[in-house]
């Protein structure tokens, strides 16, 4: 029995303009996806931020529990994994994995006594500079 072939054999393959009609669509998709796409990344660096921030938070109040105050800003968030020289009732490492950069590679900044609590942590976001907006902002602990 045979059977009759409609349209194109096997051997013949896509022309010129179908290929591109193709990649046209694929462009436009591209287009249309690619900004959502890293504006939703840009969300998750700073929500990491803030996440980050919080766990220092915590490591932060253990210290004091332990040691009876927080660590001063000379010796800034490296006492959550150092015992700073004098503290005897130090019973750390407060963080498991050390100090993580922020998302975008930059040091926490970290002053105690603070001005707007007990201390202040702070990221100043994706542009490392004060204030700012959207990825720029700062993330903060106040």
């Amino acid at each position: 029995m045979r059977t009759q072939r409609t349209g194109r054999t096997l051997a013949q393959g896509f022309t010129l303009l179908e290929l591109l009609v193709v990649m046209v669509i694929i462009g436009l998709l591209a287009g249309l996806v690619a900004p959502r796409y890293f504006a939703q990344v840009g969300k998750s660096q700073t929500k990491v931020a803030k996440a980050q921030i919080d766990s220092l938070e915590k490591a932060l109040d253990q210290y004091r529990l332990d040691v009876g105050h927080y660590p001063t800003s000379e010796e800034g968030l490296q006492a959550l994994v150092v015992a700073p020289s004098g503290e005897a009732n130090w019973a750390g490492p407060y963080l498991r994995k050390g100090i993580p950069p922020d998302p975008w590679g930059h040091a926490y900044v970290y002053t105690q006594p603070g001005t707007h609590s007990d201390f202040d942590l702070l990221s100043y976001g994706k542009d490392a500079r004060e204030g700012g907006t959207g990825e720029d902002a700062d993330i903060v602990n106040w």
